[in-house]
């Protein structure tokens, strides 16, 4: 998941830095993250613009701050009109640049779908991993204001994949079958062999 050059850094006026993402076993990705107290604080929308520019670089799109070895409850994502849509829900949408601020989920029901999965901390690699189809998050933003959105298919997929980094969670502990996990190479010629056609490449960039 590559971002779109609209996507672009021109809106933010101040030099950015890209930080360090950490890979799995490192121990900040098992820790669940702590709770932010003042979501407008200057030292949070800094983070907020440092993660961005980070996602982007590597690029991604989406990236939780244990990502980046700071444990506080903050995600940034976006999806784009590309990958939106694809599953034909009505709340499969795009959005632009988004900053989460202690985010929460509450799944509308207990259906699942299984797709493909990358991610920022596991490079090169992607597996099969069922998600809620349709979920309602919510979270604060930097202006402090709640905002509260109804989510399906990928756009559903990619705030459940981060809200997980919040909580410890990598989405191999999500895999039900691990047969679907391993080498984006490897996975994807197996794929096409099976399919007798060239597999898409879902998520393979990461998250």
């Amino acid at each position: 998941m590559r971002p779109l050059p609209s996507v672009g850094r021109a809106r933010y006026h101040r030099p950015m830095t890209l930080l360090k993402i950490a890979r799995m076993g490192h121990p900040i990705l098992s820790r669940v993250a702590d709770p932010v107290a003042d979501p407008g604080a200057p030292a949070v929308k800094r983070l907020v613009d440092d993660m961005i520019e980070t996602m982007l670089d590597a690029p991604g799109t989406g990236l939780a701050a244990p990502q980046v070895h700071v444990p506080l409850r903050v995600v940034v994502f976006f999806v784009s009109p590309q990958r939106a849509g694809q599953s034909g829900a009505e709340h499969d949408t795009p959005l632009e640049l988004t900053a989460m601020i202690n985010p929460e989920i509450v799944p509308l029901d207990a259906e699942k779908a299984d797709d493909f999965e990358g991610c920022l901390s596991i490079p090169r690699m992607i597996g099969r991993v069922p998600r809620f189809k349709k979920i309602r998050y919510s979270y604060w933003t930097c202006a402090g204001v709640r905002v509260a959105r109804v989510a399906e298919g990928f756009h559903a997929r990619v705030v459940q994949h981060e809200c997980d980094h919040l909580d410890a969670i990598l989405y191999p502990q999500r895999i039900e079958d691990l047969r679907s996990f391993g080498f984006v190479e490897e996975v994807m010629r197996a794929r096409s062999s099976q399919d007798g056609n060239e597999a898409s490449n879902p998520q393979a960039d990461g998250s």
